[in-house]
């Protein structure tokens, strides 16, 4: 009799084993970045086909890394007629240029440009400078009218880089819905869109960065957190800087002055409904320094990790 209840026991195991619902992974690179998917289908269906048309539809769209993009062409003032991809990603920058009055702003890439070129080859923003390239900056000197970008000036140029990434995560996400996968991980560039649980019934395990000295050091995790349903995205300014004489300049340009941003903020994490408001929220986050972040996320119905230096030592912060 035991020997039956033996033999049962293995079988109704390895039935639980089997009902596990296949893992499935695919990576690659896209925007000028990494993409990675996980997901969890129990009829081991692979999308592979359908993921790169997205990822080639956003790439084609919004990336700056192809030269026959919309937007490279909208910056180079071809005549080009829209998509809804793109009109998505420029409703997003004008949305989170609003609400951080001004901070983020897609148009700032000739001032980001000019401030690492000048660096790098030793030479000075003067004040004259600066002002004469943020005349080609403002969220307000740019629309779209029947379908067509309208810039004040034809020098000025977008970037949507700090929205794409994003983007790209839900759009998948969207996709993987469709199909009726229920629980899957989608990282693309650091941006994360997650759904459900893993077969054990864990949520998806993320590590939050432990902010580096310098651009080499080894990477190493600060925190981890357990999520579902939400996006998650990371921004900070401890890899991306330009030093010289013994400074840190911030790659994060304040339109307003046209100078590199300077608070106590090293990095900040992001977990909200979607992917693509992370990635702007955590921008602003960047841009405006912790103080003022806190104030902006109030009611944005996210929740914020901060991890910023004060009296000289490294801590950190959830915002709720």
């Amino acid at each position: 009799m035991k020997k039956a209840f033996y033999i049962l026991g293995i079988a109704l195991l390895l039935a639980s084993c089997a009902k596990q619902p296949p893992k499935i992974e695919y990576s690659g690179i896209t925007q000028g970045s990494y993409f990675s998917i996980i997901y969890y289908d129990e009829n081991d269906r692979h999308f592979e086909d359908d993921i790169d048309f997205y990822l080639k539809m956003v790439d084609k769209s919004v990336s700056l890394w192809n030269e026959n993009s919309i937007i490279s062409k909208v910056n180079r003032n071809e005549d080009v007629t829209i998509n809804k991809i793109f009109k998505d990603n420029f409703d997003l920058a004008q949305k989170a240029s609003e609400l951080s009055d001004g901070a983020f702003d897609a148009t700032i890439g000739p001032l980001v440009s000019a401030w690492g070129f000048h660096y790098k080859k030793e030479l000075e923003m003067t004040p004259e400078m600066v002002d004469s390239i943020r005349q080609l900056v403002g969220y307000q000197k740019v629309k779209i009218v029947d379908n067509k970008v309208v810039k004040e000036n034809p020098n000025m140029t977008l970037d949507f880089n700090a929205v794409a990434q994003g983007y790209t995560a839900d759009l998948i996400a969207k996709l993987l819905d469709f199909k009726g996968v229920r629980s899957y991980l989608i990282d693309v560039g650091g941006e994360i869109m997650t759904k459900g649980t893993k077969p054990n019934g864990k949520m998806w395990t993320i590590g939050i960065e432990k902010p580096a000295e310098s651009f080499d050091s080894k990477r190493s995790v600060q925190t981890k957190i357990e999520v579902k349903n939400k996006g998650v995205v990371t921004s900070g300014n401890y890899r991306k800087y330009i030093e010289k004489d013994g400074v840190r300049y911030s790659h994060s340009i304040d339109p307003k002055t046209g100078y590199p941003v300077e608070h106590n903020l090293l990095s900040a994490t992001i977990i909200a409904d979607n992917a693509a408001w992370a990635d702007c929220l955590a921008t602003i986050c960047m841009l405006v320094g912790k103080e003022k972040a806190s104030k902006l996320l109030e009611g944005q119905g996210v929740e914020a990790y901060f991890i910023f230096v004060e009296d000289g030592i490294i801590k950190s912060e959830w915002l709720h």
